[in-house]
């Protein structure tokens, strides 16, 4: 996978100074005008690069770390590849694992003809006429409830290597892939390329997107793969709007990348700076009307392609981010978490699988904690969400027994310490979620192979 380059985006900025103008969980919705048009928490991908090392390395040093403060999180899944007979199912499979989740998943199309203009990420389709085959069969893999849409990195923000003719080529191509996936998928948030606030004006930002559709689109992304404070890039997505009203183009929001912009700013490459930090959790409680949700966009600790090669994970990059980061917030842990060992060689499927919905019952009273178990079952295989729910009273550390169906083995565990593999489970707090409040809710998860409907589970604190 190929994640555009921050050293061929730091030229870009040097450029644009000559001319003018460069989440713990998952946060809970908030309903209402504070919090842009995006409602739910996001999904994570169990089977992402972080996770897939963590799971690896349970010895590394630096695996606690990048565990608790990346892996926890959910992260755009990129689609770069240029696939078009498999890209439709690889999207579906996707999109039924996050639908089944109940939970909005992030999808960072990068697939544009010329795109990074031959840079460190080049690739891309042959041919506009090719892209648009691609997006057609990406856009039949949506479904039908809210996703997020990333279309096009760079593709605006950068068009120094584009001919007249090719830049209207392009603007009428992400037109035509914005109208494409909004026909797939009339709940798709598409979201075009701001930039960022360091780069192009923001006049000169809004002319961009009005030539390459954005009245067809929900918005516009700014910050991907690089480290302005979300303060500036929400001044900058203002102004971008105020001038969008300016041209009659109302209603558009911004959705920002905040992987990691919590440390040092300026426009060097993030592979040799070991100031950089991951910023705010990923959320749509971003509590501005402006701005539909915080994202991790960049997968933190994929590198550059200054010092390793671009879109490759690197464990140092990714400890460095995240030591000395805030711990995610405990009172909204994530909802969807990766496993501990490597995800199971059984695919989900390409349709949303059967789930079993926890049982509506009111929390205990007193000290103790109540527990329930949703299963979300595929052909051989299986996820679990369990939420743990503290009474009338906090509790301090909690224990949850799971009795698993006949034939069920679990094969990893996120959020809580595991004891056996099947029949009946032990579960114990980790440390930074066995701290409950009164009527509050923390969540951890199990994968498994066989069956796991009809799992139960009770809870002592």
């Amino acid at each position: 996978m190929a994640i555009l380059s921050a050293r061929r985006r730091s030229a870009a900025i040097s450029v644009a100074a000559v001319a003018g103008l460069a989440a713990a969980g998952v946060g809970l919705a908030v309903g209402g005008a504070s919090a842009g048009t995006v409602s739910g928490s996001l999904y994570r991908d169990p089977s992402s690069a972080v996770v897939r090392w963590v799971a690896a390395n349970p010895g590394d040093s630096r695996a606690a770390v990048i565990r608790d403060k990346i892996a926890s999180q959910p992260q755009a899944r990129w689609y770069a590849n240029f696939n078009p007979s498999t890209i439709q199912s690889e999207v579906s499979a996707f999109i039924g694992a996050a639908n089944s989740a109940q939970q909005i998943p992030v999808l960072s199309v990068y697939e544009i003809t010329n795109r990074d203009c031959g840079g460190a990420s080049a690739g891309g389709a042959p041919d506009l006429n090719q892209y648009q085959t691609w997006v057609s069969n990406f856009a039949r893999g949506l479904g039908n409830q809210t996703v997020l849409i990333i279309l096009e990195t760079d593709s605006l923000a950068l068009q120094t290597c584009l001919s007249t003719s090719e830049l209207n080529a392009r603007n009428q191509a992400l037109t035509t892939a914005t109208q494409t996936i909004k026909s797939g998928n009339p709940n798709a948030k598409v979201y075009l390329d701001g930039g960022h606030s360091t780069w192009n004006s923001a006049n000169d930002t809004a002319n961009r997107l009005r030539a390459a559709g954005v009245q067809y689109a929900d918005g516009f992304f700014t910050n991907v793969s690089n480290f302005n404070p979300t303060s500036s890039e929400a001044n900058f997505g203002r102004a971008v709007i105020s001038a969008l009203n300016g041209m009659g183009i109302s209603g558009k929001r911004q959705v920002i990348d905040t992987s990691r912009n919590g440390g040092a700013a300026g426009d060097w490459c993030a592979d040799d700076n070991t100031d950089r930090r991951i910023g705010q959790y990923p959320t749509t409680n971003t509590g501005d009307a402006n701005i539909d949700a915080y994202l991790w966009v960049k997968p933190p600790g994929e590198a550059d392609g200054c010092r390793y090669t671009a879109g490759s994970f690197q464990p140092d990059l990714a400890f460095s981010l995240a030591n000395g980061a805030p711990n995610p917030p405990t009172t909204t842990p994530p909802t969807t978490n990766p496993p501990t060992t490597a995800p199971p060689t059984t695919a989900p499927p390409t349709t949303a699988p059967p789930t079993t919905a926890p049982p509506t019952t009111p929390p205990p009273g007193g000290n103790g904690c109540s527990a329930s178990v949703a299963i979300n079952q595929w052909n051989g295989g299986f996820t679990a969400s369990v939420n743990v729910t503290a009474g009338s009273a906090s509790i301090n550390g909690w224990t949850v027994t799971v009795a698993l169906p006949g034939g069920a083995a679990i094969t990893g565990t996120w959020n809580a310490q595991a004891s056996g593999t099947s029949g009946t489970v032990r579960f114990t707090n980790v440390g930074y979620n066995g701290q409950v409040g009164a009527g509050q809710t923390t969540n951890f998860g199990f994968q498994g192979t066989g069956t796991g409907q009809g799992a139960t589970a009770t809870c002592a604190a």
